[in-house]
């Protein structure tokens, strides 16, 4: 998403960005400051990083008078950013994925990682309310479910901008997909009589795989397999895959950078995700052309009107109901070609430069009130 931004804002702005890594960026555009990784437990890097990059600026403005106009985060990775955008409300998560990731609900060998979990989020959540409730940052949402979030958990109820993920459709159309499905069919060893659901994504727990797996209970006999495609650990779902007896149907696969190639593998998208503020791969299977079941927690259940060009699934944890809807597609071609085509218009209308526009007017907004709006001529610097 920031890297879409970067590219289509690059021209209007200078931009600074504080990262540890920069991938698919046009190196040309920003000026890069790296700051290094802590090697360890994840909590460790992302505690480090909140010094580290702090640190970082602080010397960069001390020797080389670097003074930025605007301060941008992605997320929650400083507390003195100018504008944030809410990807996911921390707090709404732990609260909905609590039972799941319980001691008492695991195994004693899964309890290491459990607790790793309930710290980084318990670390999360501090920070979180360090900048959710404060009145400092703008806070621009990507889906609107958010707002109620942090009305509830953090007391803000003023009206935040919304600015959904754009969509880039040279990759992501009915055409491409087409054109792929035979050989991505092929080369994932696919045989034309199965009915293949897709879930694309990390933190599988998050993205509701669980619901997911419980919902093959009521689709048996039926040629239905799953790829999950993203780099989290299928451990924790491995004693659930085996007593269903889903080995060889349920398959985890690495992420490849032409993502298309998996949405043209499938038949369906399926993504009952507990809490996903957006979930783009919901919306690129859209602009595919490919049916999509995604819960109302995901932020692009706002792009979907329910039945016509995709499902929404009002409890993400209601295995019966998500098997409903997957064998009602399974049992109609008509209401899969209809919905992947209507899920195709929906999509259209949402593209990266429409998005970059959108933040860029709310950039100007905040550079106006600090009293550091420019001419479009020469730009302001936000750091992202």
């Amino acid at each position: 998403m920031v890297v879409e931004w970067i590219d289509h804002l690059a021209d209007t702005y200078e931009i600074h960005v504080y990262s540890q890594r920069v991938n698919d960026v046009d190196r040309s555009k920003i000026v890069f400051h790296r700051v290094s990784r802590l090697p360890g437990p994840h909590l460790f890097n992302f505690l480090w990083w909140f010094w580290a990059n702090a640190w970082r600026r602080r010397r960069d403005a001390d020797s080389d008078g670097l003074k930025f106009d605007l301060v941008y985060s992605p997320g929650i990775n400083c507390l003195d950013a100018d504008a944030v955008t809410v990807h996911i409300v921390f707090a709404e998560l732990l609260r909905r994925v609590r039972p799941e990731i319980s001691f008492a609900n695991n195994r004693v060998g899964l309890w290491p990682r459990l607790l790793h979990l309930w710290l980084y989020y318990r670390t999360v959540i501090f920070f979180e309310r360090r900048v959710f409730a404060g009145a400092s940052a703008q806070l621009i949402l990507t889906a609107p479910q958010s707002a109620g979030e942090i009305r509830h958990f953090y007391g803000r109820s003023e009206m935040f901008p919304v600015v959904p993920a754009g969509i880039n459709h040279t990759e992501f159309n009915p055409t491409a997909r087409t054109q792929l499905r035979v050989s991505a069919r092929k080369v994932l060893g696919v045989s034309g009589d199965r009915f293949v659901l897709l879930l694309v994504g990390n933190d599988w727990r998050k993205k509701g795989l669980g619901t997911l797996l419980n919902a093959f209970d009521d689709l048996v006999g039926l040629p239905i397999d799953l790829l999950v495609v993203g780099q989290d650990d299928s451990a924790p779902f491995a004693p659930t895959i085996r007593e269903k007896s889903l080995e060889g149907r349920v398959r985890f696969l690495s992420p490849r950078k032409d993502v298309e190639f998996y949405y043209a593998a499938a038949d369906a998208y399926t993504g009952p995700s507990l809490e996903d503020t957006f979930a783009l791969p919901a919306s690129e299977a859209m602009a595919c052309g490919l049916p999509v079941i995604i819960s109302s927690r995901a932020g692009a259940s706002s792009l979907i009107t329910h039945g016509e060009d995709g499902f929404v699934l009002d409890d993400p944890t209601d295995a019966k109901k998500l098997a409903a809807l997957i064998r009602s597609l399974y049992q109609d071609s008509s209401l899969r070609e209809r919905m992947g085509q209507h899920a195709a218009t929906t999509a259209a209308k949402y593209t990266w430069a429409r998005s970059a526009q959108e933040l860029s007017a709310i950039f100007q907004q905040i550079l106006v009130r600090k009293g550091n709006a420019r001419g479009i001529d020469t730009t302001p610097e936000p750091l992202l």
